[in-house]
């Protein structure tokens, strides 16, 4: 535990006008000038608004009988204490803003790698940055809502969407469609590729872009931006004796594919000129996407 976290209580301290919680908490130390030390969840409990079980944020707002909550939820409980339903008024609980100051608590990602203390103002803004916050899936087919760190991720992208993973930096994919006359939003089961030691998934999605349907192949990277942009890759889609080809940097599956979809980062194929490749008589898509993907020198 951080000395910054030590509060110190002796026969002559006393508390006066703090929260209910933090009262508690310290009146249970034994007062010959013993130290408490009190615990990431003690800490967490003082400053977790009745409500909305959330962090306090100033201004933080208490009842005449000393119980905190938030300011957003004093509206949410129309002006009434949650705990011993006093009219709560106008009273601002500056002690326990002042205390907060003085927490040092470890990011909530520490069970995944973080080892940062943090200020309990700067807590928030961190953990939203923090490169050790949990993945959510990629899968583009269905919004699914599993998170978790890579090697999670990838056995769920195996388990649960039964996605392969192919070793090599280079490859071929073949994408069919029976109707392609009838483009809506349709995104095709990602392929994974391994790597250079690392994981990347490639999507292949069909929209409208404006009134031209359109399909779409783009790369992502499964691990933070700034080692994304350590990579390059190209696409390569043709037939009929034309080639159309795609250069650009994998994206980060932090950014979700929506996003890089509307973004036209990557490989974008006019309707007219997919079926053109597909040398049919226009009544099926029939596409070969492929590519490679490189380490850029240092």
């Amino acid at each position: 535990m951080d000395k910054s976290n030590l509060l110190s209580v002796d026969d002559d301290s006393t508390l006066v006008g703090g929260p209910k919680e933090l009262s508690h908490l310290l009146s249970e130390a034994p007062h010959r000038r013993k130290s408490t030390i009190l615990s990431d969840a003690d800490m967490y409990k003082i400053m977790e608004c009745p409500v909305c079980t959330k962090s306090m944020y100033p201004p933080i707002q208490q009842c005449p009988s000393g119980h905190a909550l938030c300011s957003n939820c004093k509206m949410k409980v129309n002006n009434k204490c949650p705990v011993c339903k006093k009219e709560i008024g106008n009273i601002r609980c500056l002690v326990l803003e002042k205390f907060a100051v003085s927490l040092l608590l470890p990011c909530s990602n520490h069970t995944l790698g973080c080892q940062e203390m943090l200020p309990y103002y700067g807590k928030e803004k961190h953990e939203s940055q923090c490169i050790f916050r949990p993945y959510s899936c990629p899968s583009p087919g269905s919004e699914c809502s599993v998170m978790g760190d890579l090697p999670t991720l990838l056995a769920h992208l195996r388990v649960s969407h039964r996605v392969d993973i192919q070793t090599g930096s280079s490859f071929s994919h073949c994408y069919v469609k029976q109707d392609p006359c009838s483009v809506a939003d349709v995104s095709w089961t990602l392929s994974l590729f391994n790597c250079f030691n690392q994981y990347f998934c490639l999507h292949f999605e069909a929209f409208s872009l404006g009134t031209e349907p359109v399909y779409m192949a783009f790369l992502r990277f499964i691990g933070e931006e700034s080692e994304a942009r350590k990579y390059g890759y190209c696409l390569e889609v043709g037939g009929n004796g034309r080639k159309l080809t795609w250069h650009g940097i994998p994206r980060s599956i932090r950014t979700h594919h929506r996003s890089v979809r509307d973004s036209h980062d990557g490989l974008i194929i006019q309707r007219s000129l997919a079926l053109y490749f597909s040398k049919g008589d226009g009544k099926e898509l029939k596409l070969r996407v492929s590519g490679k993907i490189w380490k850029e020198d240092s």
